[in-house]
């Protein structure tokens, strides 16, 4: 996940949690509440969890301010600075199981009913399109929708 912050002077901060260290993880989960492994912190992010953000935002700052607290660290107005988006190798990762799924059924609904949300959550619009190429859904993207239409 791309956990994006805008700071006062309007600069954007980029931080993927797969550059995350075992270590950061593991304290990024203890931040949490000690009893949620990585999977459901990643669920927590793409519900923009003010928690789960400020916890890994808090993981990559200390790693230049290492006497940084949890419980002390604040980011103010956070609904407008924070945000978590998922990148394109989790969105290959959301199809293949999806096409699984369809495959299994002979049917495009269950991808189909995901896109509006997974690309609200991309980081960037467009890869949901060109990972449903590269799946060989491309009849679900909007470049082809809007042909059609």
């Amino acid at each position: 996940m791309i956990i994006t912050y805008v700071g006062d002077d309007g600069g954007t901060e980029r931080w993927s949690t797969e550059d995350l260290s075992a270590l950061e993880a593991a304290a990024v989960e203890e931040a949490v509440g000690g009893d949620i492994p990585w999977r459901g912190i990643e669920n927590l992010l793409r519900a923009q969890d003010v928690t789960a953000l400020r916890a890994v935002l808090w993981a990559f700052r200390r790693r230049e301010n290492k006497d940084l607290e949890f419980s002390t660290f604040d980011v103010p107005n956070w609904k407008r600075r924070l945000k978590a988006r998922i990148e394109r190798s989790e969105l290959d990762d959301v199809f293949a199981n999806a096409m699984r799924q369809a495959l299994e059924k002979n049917e495009d609904s269950l991808i189909d009913a995901m896109l509006p949300d997974l690309r609200n959550l991309a980081e960037d619009p467009d890869d949901v399109d060109r990972a449903l190429d590269a799946l060989g859904k491309g009849h679900l993207t909007r470049r082809q929708r809007a042909s059609e239409g």
